[in-house]
């Protein structure tokens, strides 16, 4: 790692629905010294109509200056070389000639533009969608945008720029707006055919294409640090953000997941399975969505398939709230464990999160079928819902495998949901795959991704020094066919409530 000089220090950000986490990383080691997160508990989402979902960026910016001040505390901030930034996907920041925003953005699990999107695939035609966009354009970032166009033409005319969360952060640290290929891939503004941002689909709609912020690279100098701002969170001027990008893309990238055939995996509030595939392919029913990987270039093509499942991990905070919230995570999953695999005869659909992509958009709700009000206990109902949103994966999955991506091999971040023994083993089990466990996070991976834009690591193996697998779960024999009968039952509840 030449240039590496032992006592430079990386700062990565994750901007997430919830919270906002800042992690500084020793470059030399890898390891992370120091992490916070603002707030402790969760951001609020406001939903001003049935299936909306909205936040105020300054409240974005405020934590994140929060992040960065408690994270850095105690520690030299003249050694940090770089910044790297992680985000929430496919939302909507609408700006002003001064930057300012217009409306609040629009979030990731907004649904409101699904119909739009929906219009705009059949008017457009499924080749040129999912053979430029490698999508439908969905209910993603400029259906979002073409929404306001037609339901808000006030706020509307005053929009002089759009960007995605992540792009926004950036913009607060450097007055720079930008974006790269993959973020502009991840809200359908990207043409795979042209290697150029959709101007088709923009054109389809009338949006003008000086609304999207200038293009810079996934990992690279982006641009630097205001003395102003610098000042206000108490680190250099000058420091470059040197990589941004999605929080999927940017999870996958944090578990070394580059190269095609590899997955990764995560069971937050939304569950996510991404692989890695160096064709430009799609799913023709739009199941799963693919979008431009950290790595992608026109002539050598990572295309990071994404299967994204709304009602996961929120199905279990709901499910903990519900039997009195009194029951920590930890406690909660002892319950699980302690109830039979398959939970004798319950089954839980955890579709409970709005429209869920890999149903065609459909929202089904969530759906508990085979109750017994004298044998089935909380233990019962806690691993029923491990094990439902477990099956919900291999369901996904099955979207995958029409891009040509089979997982062999699974990794995820040990956290949340891959916390639980139920759930990692019924995973493990259902799919007939290994799960290997990884000590890291989003914050950990954009600070990787900070040393790699800015040239402190020279090769993306070296930008994984550190990294730890902590633990690697194999099938259980003994599990595997109790797994495959509970799945088939879940499997024929999800039938019947498709009609």
């Amino acid at each position: 790692m030449t240039g590496l000089n032992p006592a430079m220090l990386l700062l990565g950000l994750d901007l997430g629905s919830s919270a906002v986490k800042a992690s500084l990383l020793d470059a030399a080691t890898g390891r992370i010294i120091s992490s916070a997160q603002s707030p402790q508990h969760e951001m609020p989402i406001s939903a001003p109509q049935p299936g909306w979902a909205e936040q105020d960026p300054a409240m974005w910016w405020e934590h994140t200056a929060l992040a960065i001040r408690a994270a850095i505390a105690g520690h030299d901030a003249s050694k940090i070389a770089a910044i790297g930034i992680s985000y929430q996907m496919h939302g909507l920041v609408t700006l002003d000639a001064n930057h300012q925003p217009v409306r609040p953005a629009i979030i990731w699990c907004d649904s409101r533009a699904v119909d739009i999107g929906a219009q705009a695939f059949s008017e457009l035609g499924t080749a040129a969608c999912l053979g430029r966009l490698l999508n439908s354009p969905g209910n993603f970032t400029a259906s979002k945008l073409r929404w306001v166009q037609q339901n808000e033409p006030a706020a509307f005319a005053r929009i002089r720029k759009i960007m995605l969360p992540g792009d926004y952060l950036a913009l607060r640290l450097t007055g720079e707006a930008q974006t790269t290929a993959s973020g502009l891939s991840e809200g359908t503004l990207w043409d795979f055919s042209t290697n150029s941002p959709a101007d088709f689909l923009l054109q389809h709609w009338g949006l003008d294409r000086a609304l999207l912020p200038a293009l810079t690279p996934t990992f690279g100098l982006q641009a630097g640090v205001l003395a102003s701002v610098a000042t206000e969170l108490g680190l250099p001027a000058g420091i470059p953000v040197a990589y941004r990008a999605g929080d999927q893309p940017n999870n996958a990238f944090s578990l070394n997941v580059l190269n095609p055939g590899e997955i990764a995996a995560t069971g937050g509030t939304s569950g996510v399975v991404y692989g890695v595939t160096d064709k430009l392919a799609y799913d023709p029913q739009s199941r799963v969505n693919g979008f431009a990987h950290v790595n992608h270039t026109a002539t050598d093509p990572r295309i990071g398939v994404l299967l994204c499942i709304n009602g996961t991990g929120i199905l279990y905070a709901w499910l903990r709230r519900t039997l009195g919230g009194n029951l920590s995570y930890p406690e909660l999953n002892a319950l699980a464990a302690a109830a039979p695999a398959g939970s004798e005869g319950l089954s839980v659909l955890p579709f409970g999160n709005g429209a869920e992509r890999m149903l065609g958009n459909r929202r089904i709700g969530s759906q508990w079928s085979g109750l017994d009000f004298l044998r089935h206990t909380p233990g019962h109902l806690a691993r029923a819902a491990q094990e439902g949103i477990a099956f919900s994966f291999s369901h996904g999955i099955a979207g995958m495998k029409a891009t040509g991506l089979t997982p062999k091999k699974i990794r995820a971040g040990n956290a949340n949901l891959f916390l639980s023994p139920v759930f990692r083993d019924t995973l493990a089990a259902t799919l007939g795959v290994s799960i290997e466990l990884v000590r890291t996070d989003g914050a950990a991976g954009a600070a990787r991704g900070a040393g790699l834009g800015a040239g402190i690591y020279k090769t993306p193996a070296a930008a994984f020094t550190g990294l730890e697998v902590i633990e690697t779960i194999h099938p259980n024999p003994a599990l595997v066919g109790l797994c495959q009968e509970a799945a088939s039952r879940w499997e024929g509840a999800l039938q019947k409530a498709l009609g």
